[in-house]
């Protein structure tokens, strides 16, 4: 009785002294997907996948019997549909599973990346030849055109700290030469492009609006087109941005088990995963989906600032990675991540 009193005395100090673990970085499934969760991410990973399994299978919109998920709509609108990325960045397999299977893609990895596949080996590639798998996976790996200074711990929002790369009144003037600068209202709403080598940009927007990627990224090009200010940045500017790092995991459950309307299909297993590396050096976004699908009878606007102004990215603040424009042909962002919570990303 007295351990047991002892027990739970432990459990309510250490209540009041640890503080609660924060809840995951939430994977969107589409880029105009809403979520009340502060901290997300999306890839255009999914949506490929999605872009395949209507395309070549249901021939449709994905619609369930019982009742359609939020994300399938979602993903039947094809936001995106990788017309904006170059071919060598990503890779696909469409085929019915069989003992080659694994053995395929995984030479098909190497070769086009040099990389290995996380998800593999949790599949099912025992011979069955009602079963189909759509994979595929996005990898990219650039440098930013100057290497940007370590600036150490410092505070991000209210209550918590980061490590930070950027620019400051000691960095040398040519690391800010290249640096575009889409709009400054004031120090807490304002967006820049960091140059990178090869096809690459990475944007970089502060603003606390809790809004789906999709209306974030037109809210910041509408700002920045009618934007009159300075968009050099200038030699008294300063430039904080956290070093960010995660790996996730999501599998989208609502999607499985349920036969799709006017097929005799199920889809068996709806998987993503995502990792991101950004440092003052390097950009490396990776990210894997994939759908298995069986027959339904297989078993298995302020004034600018005058002065200096203060690109810090300590607070709310999002990343859309994009390659450049084709000509005069636009291109959509191809990853989006919205940061809140920094303890979830460092």
């Amino acid at each position: 009785m007295k351990n047991k009193v002892w027990s739970l005395i432990t459990i309510f100090i250490l209540s009041i002294f640890i503080p609660a673990i924060a809840s995951e970085i939430e994977v969107q499934p589409a880029m105009l997907s809403r979520s009340n969760e502060q901290d997300r991410v999306w890839a255009g990973t999914f949506q490929i996948a999605w872009n395949e399994l209507l395309d070549k299978y249901t021939r449709m919109p994905v619609r369930f019997r019982e009742s359609t998920p939020m994300t399938a709509k979602e993903l039947n609108r094809k936001s995106f549909t990788g017309t904006s990325l170059s071919e060598k960045c990503y890779y696909k397999y469409l085929g019915k599973v069989n003992k080659n299977t694994q053995k395929i893609i995984t030479k098909a990895l190497k070769k086009k990346f040099n990389e290995t596949s996380d998800i593999l080996d949790g599949l099912d590639f025992s011979p069955n030849s009602s079963s189909f798998l759509i994979y595929t996976m996005l990898k990219k790996d650039f440098e930013f055109t100057n290497e940007y200074d370590k600036l150490g711990v410092s505070k991000f929002g209210k209550d918590m700290t980061a490590q930070y790369f950027g620019i400051d009144a000691n960095t040398d003037s040519e690391k800010r030469q290249d640096i575009k600068v889409l709009y400054y209202n004031n120090q807490y709403d304002f967006a820049i492009i960091l140059p990178a080598k090869g096809n690459d940009e990475v944007y970089l927007y502060k603003n606390g609006a809790n809004k789906d990627f999709q209306s974030l990224y037109k809210d910041m090009t509408v700002k920045a087109s009618k934007y009159t200010g300075s968009k050099t940045f200038n030699g008294t500017d300063e430039l904080k941005v956290p070093e960010i790092k995660f790996d996730i995991t999501k599998t989208f459950n609502e999607l499985t088990s349920q036969r799709i309307m006017g097929t005799n299909l199920t889809i068996g297993q709806a998987v993503e995963t995502i990792q991101f590396n950004m440092d003052n050096k390097v950009v490396q976004p990776k990210s894997e989906a994939e759908i298995t699908i069986e027959t339904a009878f297989s078993q298995t606007d302020e004034a600018e600032n005058i002065g200096s102004r203060y690109f810090y990215l300590d607070n709310t603040f999002v990343i859309f990675l994009k390659e450049k424009p084709k000509g005069q042909t636009r291109t959509q962002p191809y990853f989006a991540l919205r940061v809140n919570d920094i303890r979830k990303f460092q």
